[in-house]
């Protein structure tokens, strides 16, 4: 027994200590050795060695004999985790300069919670010459996809306005339009016949005075926070005013009939509508969650004293009086849950969004709030995460979203299984936006001194 045990310990040292697999990588190049890689398509899970170099992926290589990295940065992660980049799709940049201080901590602190994507929702033209610092790397930033301004019942009042703007900012030069309600009808049809002719996408908000059928028969890119859907299971012989909706549909809850949830589900799904859930607005700022607790969260740290004071007072001016009810919020979250759900298995699919900064929703760590959502909502931890990655990256038609060799290198380090646990992508080891690497130390660093500013 004794000779059997010292010839098994002989043949792995003789193994460990073999002849080592030379790469020889240049000093430019990071490797991500004995690492699990997640593939979010299946949820296998592979030891692996990543290989990044530049900008994107350049091997993934299965882990076995050991490797000589030649002049490469090898970060060791065994027993820990890799998968993509995060998208936040419904996300909001400050309209200052590219180089203001706010601008830069807005862009930090989404990449510290895993963010390597952005679609700015409430576009400015400084966002455009942002955009391209980003996509140059001439600053540390998520990719950046930017909307127009709004278009809404002020902005465009009449068809010849629209069509005025429409064609102005796609001259611009942005990614696609933002609609926010109020758009009468006549005005929705000529913005979007505008849109088509210059070819530019529009999103958004879905406008009472349109209807979610309408919407959806036209062609919007996404529809975000599900905006119009409950207001379209309304029966029509109810006879509402659909002016009177409320927050997202809230004062038609008791009218919605679910059983006319596929027919708006297979709207989108033929129409090819995405949408951008951002449940964390109303599980948070529209929930009977106490201000103060929310605002008492570790997060907060990283927002102003003003900016928290102004959450507080729009929390409590929201749910707070006679039109408010607990037992109504708790069946109006049930059929957004429904739809969210529909909308996921049968429609186009979902993207994965929180609409941050918005109400208690810091950005970077409200899209952990969001994944929660989406688990309450019957998604499972997979599926957040595919909602995340993959989805984005076919909506944009992006070269991101999974590890494989050639796609841009946006990566989340984590110590534990995320597919176990959503949690456990809270507090990276570090992110990896296009094959810039911000390690643990770094992220933690930035924040510290994030919220010393606003102690």
């Amino acid at each position: 027994m004794r000779y059997s045990m010292l010839l098994i310990t002989f043949l792995a040292v003789s193994l460990s200590c073999g002849p080592k697999t030379v790469y020889d990588l240049s000093d430019t190049a990071t490797v991500f050795e004995n690492v699990h890689v997640i593939d979010v398509r299946t949820g296998d899970i592979a030891k692996c060695h990543v290989v990044v170099d530049g900008l994107v992926i350049d091997q993934v290589i299965p882990a076995g004999s050991p490797a000589d990295w030649g002049q490469a940065t090898v970060i060791d992660a065994a027993n820990q985790y890799l998968l993509p980049g995060l998208a936040e799709m419904h996300a909001h940049i400050p309209a200052l300069e590219w180089n203001e201080p706010l601008v830069e901590e807005t862009l930090f602190l989404y990449l510290s919670n895993g963010i390597t994507t952005i679609r700015g929702m409430l576009g400015n033209p400084v966002h455009l010459p942002l955009r391209e610092k980003a996509a140059s790397q001439e600053i540390i930033s998520p990719r950046i996809f930017t909307s127009s301004p709004s278009l809404n019942g002020t902005t465009v009042p009449t068809p010849e306005e629209a069509r005025e703007k429409v064609k102005a900012y796609a001259q611009a030069g942005y990614d696609f339009l933002k609609l926010h309600p109020g758009i009468r009808k006549h005005v929705f049809d000529t913005l979007v016949k505008t849109a088509q002719e210059v070819g530019i996408p529009y999103a958004g908000h879905v406008s009472n005075l349109v209807g979610i059928r309408h919407a959806l028969a036209n062609g919007y890119q996404t529809v975000d926070h599900v905006d119009g859907f409950l207001e379209g299971l309304v029966p029509e012989d109810a006879g509402v005013n659909p002016t009177e909706n409320g927050f997202f549909g809230f004062n038609f809850t008791g009218l919605a009939d679910r059983d006319k949830i596929p027919e708006l589900v297979d709207l989108s799904r033929k129409n090819k509508v995405w949408v951008v859930p951002t449940q964390a607005l109303f599980d948070r700022w529209f929930s009977p969650i106490p201000a103060a607790e929310l605002v008492s969260q570790p997060e907060m740290r990283y927002m102003s004293p003003e900016t928290r004071n102004n959450w507080v007072a729009s929390k409590n001016n929201l749910t707070e009086g006679d039109s408010y009810e607990k037992e109504k919020w708790q069946q109006f979250q049930e059929i957004r849950y429904q739809l969210i759900q529909s909308l996921h298995k049968d429609g186009q699919g979902l993207l994965l969004g929180s609409d941050a900064p918005q109400v208690f929703n810091v950005p970077g760590f409200s899209i952990h709030h969001e994944l929660q959502g989406m688990l309450d909502a019957g998604l499972s931890p997979l599926e957040a995460i595919q909602i995340g990655t993959i989805n984005p990256a076919a909506f944009f038609g992006g070269n991101f979203g999974e590890i494989k060799k050639g796609m841009e290198a946006d990566l989340i380090l984590v110590n534990d299984n995320p597919l176990d646990d959503l949690e456990n992508l809270r507090n990276p080891i570090g992110v990896m936006a296009r094959g810039q690497w911000i390690d643990q130390q770094t992220i933690q660093n930035r924040l510290a001194a994030i919220a010393e500013q606003y102690e």
